[in-house]
């Protein structure tokens, strides 16, 4: 069965790889980890870092969103009230 790994542990390793001279072998051996998992690891990080800068755009993208919705929301429930007037 294939052990899992923590998200701490995971980014240590990787960190270690990238800050450090030694090769991803030599941390994988510190760490009891196969090498190629902590290759993986290591390439999926730079293949994804760009997303750690990309963040705060989608934040603010789904904060718009999230406003947007709620005043549609209101326009919605002001609505409803009105309809109930009309029906009484």
């Amino acid at each position: 069965m294939a052990r899992r790994y923590s998200a701490q542990v995971k980014s240590r390793v990787v960190l270690e790889v990238l800050e450090s001279d030694r090769s991803p072998a030599e941390i994988a051996r510190e760490y009891d980890i196969h090498p190629n998992t902590v290759r993986n690891w290591a390439n999926k990080f730079k293949s994804n870092a760009e997303q750690v800068f990309n963040q705060d755009q989608a934040i603010k993208e789904l904060k718009q969103e999230k406003r947007e919705l709620e005043q549609l929301l209101g326009k919605k429930d002001r609505e409803v009230a009105l309809l109930k007037n009309f029906l009484e």
